[in-house]
């Protein structure tokens, strides 16, 4: 503590003319010697901590001015990648509800195309039976007119005699010129 009185001592009795020399007293001469290198520091780093300082807060403006953009562009290509999003999901709901409807139209179209097969195949058959039926109803009347017919011949020729044969003919010779008159 001494020590500490001393300083603000000698202090009081400081020499008023002109020598210059080194004070060996550091508590004296400490906060002269830091008030003069603040005093120097402020004085001429003043310039140089304002440039660094400025640029600084230029580097963090451009920083903060980038990450806005950055976050803008961002945002934008999100609102865009959205929007793409919902014009595919509405393009494939379409694709969705058309392919149903395709599928239930071809599905409609094969029903009626099988229909009109059928009702051809039908129709095709329906002929075919009656094609049929009347072919064996000929055949039936063929058969059965030349069974009359021979039936018929066989008892002509067994009932008519030369004679009889002959008028016949002569008689059915007659109606015949008898007709071709009339007609011419």
């Amino acid at each position: 503590m001494k020590n500490l009185t001393d300083s603000f001592v000698y202090l009081g009795h400081w020499p008023s003319a002109g020598s210059f020399g080194f004070n060996t007293d550091i508590l004296a001469t400490n906060p002269i010697n830091l008030s003069v290198v603040f005093g120097v520091l402020i004085f001429f780093g003043k310039g140089v901590l304002n440039d660094l300082l400025d640029n600084r807060k230029q580097r963090i403006l451009n920083t903060i001015r980038n990450s806005e953009e950055l976050r803008e562009g961002a945002i934008q290509q999100l609102e865009n990648a959205r929007a793409r999003l919902r014009k595919v999901e509405m393009e494939a709901d379409q694709f969705r509800v058309n392919g149903y409807s395709e599928i239930e139209r071809e599905k409609l179209n094969l029903i009626n195309s099988t229909y009109r097969t059928l009702q051809q195949l039908e129709n095709y058959k329906n002929e075919t039976i009656h094609f049929e039926q009347q072919r064996a109803i000929n055949q039936v009347r063929q058969r059965v007119f030349q069974q009359a017919l021979q039936g018929a011949l066989g008892t002509l020729n067994s009932c008519l005699s030369n004679e009889l044969h002959l008028r016949t003919i002569n008689a059915n010779i007659g109606m015949f010129g008898t007709m071709k008159e009339i007609t011419d």
